[in-house]
């Protein structure tokens, strides 16, 4: 489970590069900090129980994050 965390990583930060190369520095920064957490949980050699935990954790957080996002900021409207 500890590689399934890399691979989280590796994505994350291929998302990062992209999102600093698109001139999305706020969104860069959000996917680095997630690239530094899954990076340090991958390394911590826990048990496969607590890895699921944490995983189940993240989905938590980022679904309570994106709805309140969709909700409170994100304006509807058609182009600017």
């Amino acid at each position: 489970m500890d590689r399934m965390f890399r691979v989280l990583a590796f994505w994350t930060g291929i998302f990062t590069v992209m999102f600093y190369v698109g001139d999305m520095q706020k969104t860069a920064l959000l996917f680095l900090v997630q690239t530094a957490f899954f990076l340090t949980v991958s390394y911590l050699k826990l048990s496969e129980r607590m890895y699921m935990y944490l995983f189940g954790a993240y989905c938590t957080v980022f679904m309570i994050g994106f709805t309140w996002y969709s909700e409170f900021i994100l304006v509807p409207g058609f182009g600017h």
